[in-house]
Parts: structure tokens; C-alpha cells; sequence
């Protein structure tokens, strides 16, 4: 029976990028292979009504990557970044579709062009090539309508934020990462594996 663990995220969220990547690492070292991690569409440009910031977003990389790893993020490229992560949301959905474990390996391809190859998921040419190196066929209007469908879910589930995960009757936003910001508006970030993986405990007993 394979377990499922959910998480709300949009692509072009660089805290999720950390926070999937220690969740995915967690589960593996564990040797947990039935369990999947569902990640699902939380599309910021529709939540915020409005873009990802690049410059914003760049500083956070740069806190992430000072403060937390710094081999994460080496060829995330500000001036290539996507102007919307919806086509792509979309996208990761049909991978979800056609096989979860397709889907998963999906929601990291595209997470990883965006900020470990500097690539713009934006980009028709560069969605199709993932799509190709997946095996997968190209996104229908069900694939889109799917991505506005998860953000109402999210809102009526209660998600703060990009990433919340749920599992079950658990439920924990951001879990691997402490994030505060002083009265002076110094970001501070520090990883926190403990909650991470006490969440993990209880979803996978």
C-alpha cells in the first residue's frame, strides 16, 4: 500500500525547493519506497495576484544559500526567471496523472531547472524538453483547470503558505526550515531536521 504524503508548493518558491529536497532526502534514507510525496499546485501568482518578485526572490536564495546549504541553487539565474509557474504547475500535474512516482520525479525536474540550472520554466521549448526526458505527452486544459482547482482546495484546507504539508490528520508548514526576520529586516534561516522528521514520523509510523 504506498503512503502519501501532501504538500502544497508553487515552483518558483525557493524555500520549497529546500524543504522538498530534505523531505525527499529523509523519506530516502529511511528506504521508505511506498511512499510518495504529492506535491500540489499552490500558484502564488494567483494566491498574491501578482508575480514572484525576481529580485525578492533572489535575495531568499541568497539567505538559503549563506545560511543553510551552499551547494544548493548554483546555477539559479534571476535575469531567466519565469514570468508565471502555471504551465508548469500544470505539467507536473499530468506527470501526477500518468504515474505518481513520474509525477514526483516531475516536481523535482522542474524545480530543479529553475534553480539548480538557471533555466525559465516559463518557457514552452524548455517545459517540452522535461516533458520528453519524462516520457510524458504535453498538458491538456484538464492539466490546467487540475492546478486552479488545488489553490480553492488549499484555501478551504487552510494552507499558510508555499510549502504546507499534510498527511493524514498531520499537517505542518515549511517543517525543515526556522525563518525570522529581525526589527532591523535581517532574514535569518536555520534548518530545523528535528520537526521535519517528527512529522515524517507520524505520517509514516
Amino acid at each position: 500500500m504506498t503512503t502519501e504524503i501532501e504538500v502544497f508548493a508553487d515552483i518558483w518558491c525557493p524555500f520549497a525547493h529546500v524543504g522538498l529536497r530534505c523531505a525527499r532526502d529523509r523519506r530516502d534514507a529511511t528506504g521508505r519506497d511506498d511512499v510518495i510525496i504529492r506535491v500540489r499546485p499552490w500558484p502564488l501568482e494567483l494566491v498574491n495576484s501578482a508575480p514572484m518578485d525576481p529580485a525578492r526572490t533572489a535575495s531568499h536564495v541568497e539567505h538559503l544559500r549563506h545560511q543553510v546549504d551552499d551547494s544548493l541553487f548554483a546555477g539559479f539565474d534571476a535575469s531567466n526567471f519565469p514570468t508565471s509557474t502555471l504551465e508548469a504547475l500544470a505539467l507536473i500535474e499530468h506527470a501526477y496523472r500518468s504515474d505518481a512516482r513520474i509525477g514526483e520525479m516531475a516536481t523535482f525536474a522542474v524545480r530543479d531547472a529553475l534553480f539548480e540550472q538557471g533555466l525559465d520554466i516559463s518557457d514552452p521549448a524548455v517545459l517540452s524538453a522535461i516533458a520528453a526526458e519524462l516520457g510524458i505527452g504535453p498538458v491538456d486544459d484538464t492539466d490546467r483547470a487540475a492546478v486552479t482547482e488545488s489553490w480553492h482546495a488549499g484555501q478551504i484546507r487552510g494552507v499558510k503558505g508555499s510549502p504546507h504539508f499534510f498527511s493524514g490528520d498531520a499537517e505542518v508548514f515549511c517543517p525543515s526550515l526556522d525563518i525570522a526576520r529581525s526589527d532591523s529586516g535581517e532574514v535569518s534561516i536555520a534548518l530545523n531536521i528535528e520537526r521535519l522528521d517528527a512529522f515524517l514520523d507520524r505520517c509514516l509510523g
